[in-house]
C-alpha cells in the first residue's frame, strides 16, 4: 500500500512540474491568437516561456555536458529542422514524438542511447506547437560547446541549425519586474527538483524514484524555503 501511494506521489509530482503553469491560461496566447497576429519578437513570443518552463527542466542549455540528463533543445532543433521543412511540418514532427515517445519515432538515436528514451509525460498539443513555432522562428539558447560537439559527433551527418532572430538577453534582464524575478527564482527550484526526479527515473527506475520522492525531494524543498 505504501509503495502504491509512493507511485501516485511520483505521478503527481511529474504532472505538477510539467503542467503547473497551464492554469494561468492568460499568460500564453492560444494557437488562434498566433494566427491572428502577424509579428512576434523573441522576447514576447508565448512559446519562449513555455520552452523555459516545460522543456528546460531536463533540456537546460546551461547544464554542463557531463551532468546532462537530456540533450539541449538546440540539439532537438538541429535534428528536426532542415532547409526544406515548413513551420507546420516542423511542429508536426515535434508533436508526433512528444505525444507518445518511442525509439522508432525518434530522430535522435544517439541521444536515446546516451540518455534513454524520453519518459512519457502529459503535454498540451497547443503548448508544444507554440514551443515548436518559437524554435522555428527564433535563435534559441545553446551551450558554448554545442556547435563543435554536433559537428564532431555526427561526422557531418547532422548540420548545426539554430537559425532565427536572436534575443537580447541583457536588455530583457535589466527590465525584469520584481514579480518576474520572483517567478524566475521559483522556476529554478522547480527545475532542479524536476531534473533530479527525471534523472532518477531514467537512470535507476521507478523504485529509486520512490525513495527520491520520500526523502530527497522533501529535503530540496526545505533547503529552498
Amino acid at each position: 500500500m505504501k509503495l502504491t501511494l509512493s507511485y501516485i506521489s511520483i505521478f503527481l509530482l511529474v504532472a505538477t512540474l510539467t503542467s503547473c503553469n497551464n492554469s494561468k491560461k492568460s499568460d500564453y496566447a492560444t494557437q488562434n491568437d498566433i494566427e491572428e497576429q502577424t509579428i512576434y519578437t523573441a522576447s514576447n513570443h508565448p512559446g519562449k516561456k513555455l520552452l523555459e518552463n516545460q522543456c528546460y527542466l531536463c533540456h537546460n542549455p546551461n547544464a554542463n555536458i557531463e551532468g546532462r540528463i537530456a540533450p539541449p533543445m538546440v540539439a532537438v532543433k538541429s535534428h528536426y529542422l532542415n532547409d526544406d521543412i515548413s513551420q507546420k511540418e516542423f511542429a508536426d514532427a515535434i508533436w508526433n514524438f512528444v505525444e507518445k515517445p518511442t525509439e522508432k519515432k525518434s530522430k535522435m538515436r544517439g541521444a536515446v542511447r546516451r540518455f534513454n528514451l524520453m519518459p512519457y509525460q502529459v503535454f498540451k498539443e497547443e503548448d508544444i506547437r507554440l514551443i515548436a513555432d518559437y524554435m522555428y522562428e527564433f535563435k534559441i539558447d545553446e551551450p558554448e560547446w554545442f556547435k563543435k560537439h554536433i559537428e564532431e559527433e555526427s561526422k557531418g551527418k547532422v548540420k548545426y541549425l539554430n537559425d532565427g532572430a536572436k534575443l537580447n538577453d541583457t536588455l530583457i534582464s535589466n527590465h525584469q519586474t520584481p514579480e518576474e524575478k520572483g517567478l524566475q527564482y521559483a522556476l529554478s527550484t522547480k527545475k532542479e527538483l524536476g531534473k533530479n526526479l527525471m534523472g532518477t527515473i531514467q537512470k535507476k527506475g521507478i523504485k529509486e524514484a520512490v525513495t527520491f520522492c520520500n526523502v530527497k525531494a522533501i529535503l530540496l524543498q526545505i533547503a529552498w524555503q
